[in-house]
């Protein structure tokens, strides 16, 4: 078997740069979905229900991508094609989604167009970014994946930054803040747009740059042989035979990205209420009556803005973090550090009320964040040889699916748990859980099976 060549940074920083648009996109998605259906008129304990689908679509969509794209060889490579249609569909729907309310629709109406752009966004955002993630398995000698998937951290960190701090910024300019009811903000609207052009000119960068190895090549740099090709398998046998390391990151994977979904979905909640004292109001939904958050107060709507600050620290403290972990020579102990400063971010959040003093538990959130990027691709792409490497990356896309879905589905009925009759939701709860999640992760650590 040939020896895959080592590669020049730009070559690796190329190969990954789209990844930087791509980043944008999602990271306007994940701070940006529940202050949309909060403005639209979701109860506090259904928002977790809308983070459903995109999961979903995720653990559909990726390993069909990549056992596609295994088989398929073009002028333009095998996994651009991909790549490329998946950030085309991303664009048209993130210039449709943040005007959900302002078509005209009621809010039930309005609210399943929302969904309907939300379950297409978060498909063709998974179309598009598993495919860099396989690039590097595909053109990146073992020696040098830990560098490459560090770039790739980065670009994904610094392209989070982006999308996090547009809302801030626009409406630091004077684009509006609030809107009537129903109606998402202008300077929500506009980061969505913003996002788009970025997001389609990188991953044009990315195609124009990066020329991926014809099938001859490919085989003798990862001992495929004509045998093999002619072998005929599936999905199903593929996950009998994957390595030990598929199956223990996983576990790990479970914890970590439920932590996160909890992040997501509850963090503007969490921060209106404890740090902007948002205004509550009593509203009567089929004759219950709850008492919610007023999402049309600029308390609700600036806070929805700092929450775009936070998670741009925590994308600072990732990006911070992302170079200090190659700098710690056991693997799996920058894996446990990590993750359990990750979840002492989250559990001190319950303790802080000042918006500033926020920084320090999202910087450490960020340290989780920096190894759940990193550290998995690492440890399973150095585990996998042969003519599967997009399959396998697609069903592993499973760990990070699965227990989003799982934390939606489970999220409402737990928040309902901590949460007293005549009071509103106390979201913080739920992240002082992602918390606990993160250092029970971090504790699966020990049975990861490297090789």
């Amino acid at each position: 078997m040939k020896k895959i060549p080592d590669l020049g940074f730009w070559k690796l920083w190329n190969i990954s740069f789209g990844f930087f648009g791509v980043q944008i996109a999602y990271a306007l998605q994940s701070a940006n979905i529940s202050r949309i259906f909060s403005t639209l008129g979701a109860d506090p304990h259904s928002l977790s229900y809308f983070w459903i689908l995109p999961p979903l679509a995720g653990i559909i969509v990726q390993p069909i991508i990549g056992a596609l794209s295994d088989r398929t060889w073009t002028r333009f490579g095998r996994r651009i094609p991909y790549l490329f249609a998946g950030a085309l569909v991303a664009v048209c729907v993130m210039c449709l989604l943040p005007n959900a309310g302002s078509f005209g629709m009621t809010v039930s109406a309005a609210m399943v167009f929302g969904l309907i752009s939300l379950m297409f966004l978060d498909t063709s955002i998974n179309m598009a970014m598993q495919p860099f993630k396989m690039m590097v398995g595909d053109m990146v000698n073992e020696k040098q994946k830990g560098l490459a998937y560090s770039i790739q951290s980065f670009l994904c960190n610094a392209g989070s930054l982006a999308g996090y701090l547009f809302p801030f910024i626009f409406a630091a300019i004077g684009i509006s803040n609030i809107a009537p009811k129903g109606i998402i903000p202008d300077s929500v609207i506009y980061s969505f747009y913003i996002g788009a052009l970025i997001l389609i000119l990188c991953v044009i960068y990315t195609s124009a740059k990066v020329k991926e190895f014809p099938p001859e090549e490919y085989a003798a740099y990862h001992g495929i042989t004509h045998e093999s090709k002619k072998e005929k398998t599936n999905m199903f046998k593929l996950l009998v035979k994957a390595p030990k390391a598929f199956w223990t990151v996983g576990l790990v994977q479970f914890f970590c990205w439920a932590a996160f979904m909890f992040m997501w979905t509850y963090t503007n909640g969490t921060v209106a209420l404890n740090v902007f004292d948002t205004p509550v109001i009593t509203t009567m939904t089929n004759g219950v009556s709850r008492v919610v958050l007023d999402t049309q107060s600029a308390q609700y709507q600036t806070a929805g803005d700092w929450v775009g600050i936070l998670f741009a620290v925590q994308a600072i403290g990732s990006v911070i973090w992302a170079t200090i972990i190659p700098m710690i020579q056991n693997r799996k102990l920058a894996y446990v550090l990590s993750l359990v400063l990750g979840g002492i971010g989250f559990i001190s959040i319950f303790f802080i009320h000042n918006q500033y003093a926020l920084f320090a538990s999202f910087i450490l959130i960020g340290c989780a964040w920096a190894a759940m990027l990193a550290l998995p691709f690492t440890i399973l792409t150095n585990a996998l040889t042969g003519g599967h490497m997009g399959t396998y990356l697609g069903l592993f896309n499973g760990t990070i699916c699965v227990p989003q879905i799982v934390a939606a589905s489970l999220g409402g009925i737990v928040l309902k748990i901590f949460t007293s009759p005549g009071s509103v939701a106390p979201e913080v709860n739920m992240l002082v859980l992602a918390g606990v999640f993160l250092i029970i992760g971090a504790g699966c650590v020990s049975i990861i099976k490297e090789r």
